[in-house]
């Protein structure tokens, strides 16, 4: 987990041309809100906090949000919750982060990956599916992995893998129900339609054969 720190700036208004303003001045309003806080609505500099986002590389990022305010300074630690995006042109519109402690588990989703090559896909001419692309997990802020790792080496044509098989990196809970498949090897349709195609053949011989 990377931990990075940004300015942010306390707003009392809201509203749809608040936030027009605001981006048309290169800031992207935002939230903060927690378990133990009340809900802060804040602006932070748009183009540093893209570029932030976009050095991550796709990694977990933890921020520290510094607010001044009057000649008052507090941080806050967080983690985004939601980022709403222009349906256009995928600008970043609006941020929610969640305030977190350092010492408390945290829940949060992050991404699964297949590590390793199938069996079934390279000797048995299957297709690898992926049923869920994501865990749910408990653990402290710092310790979030930026995802959980599946081998799938040893998985055949027709075998599944579910939660249950998850090996979860130390100081990690999986939060999610222990029999939900992540992901499985299945007949490729070319098999399938190969396999059709014998069985017409098959009956029409048979067919033949009866007259």
């Amino acid at each position: 987990m990377k931990n990075v720190a940004i300015d942010i700036q306390t707003r009392t208004k809201a509203g749809k041309g608040v936030a027009r303003k605001l981006r048309h001045a290169g800031q992207t309003p935002g939230v903060l809100y927690g378990p133990k806080a009340e809900a802060m609505s804040f602006s932070v500099n748009s183009h540093e906090f893209s570029k932030l986002l976009n050095s991550a590389g796709g990694e977990p990022l933890l921020f520290t949000l510094n607010l001044k305010n009057n000649g008052d300074s507090s941080s806050y630690t967080a983690l985004i919750k939601d980022l709403q995006l222009h349906p256009v042109d995928d600008k970043i519109r609006h941020i929610d982060f969640y305030e977190v402690l350092m010492d408390e588990e945290v829940q949060i989703e992050v991404p699964i990956s297949a590590v390793g090559k199938s069996k079934g896909v390279e000797t048995e001419m299957g297709v690898l599916e992926i049923i869920q692309r994501t865990l749910k997990i408990s653990c402290l802020p710092m310790a979030i992995p930026r995802d959980i790792q599946i081998n799938v080496s040893d998985l055949g044509l027709g075998d599944t893998i579910h939660v249950s098989d998850v090996v979860a990196p130390e100081g990690i809970r999986l939060l999610d129900d222990p029999d939900t498949t992540l992901m499985t090897v299945v007949a490729s349709r070319a098999e399938e339609e190969k396999e059709g195609e014998e069985e017409t053949e098959f009956k029409i011989e048979e067919e033949g054969e009866a007259e």
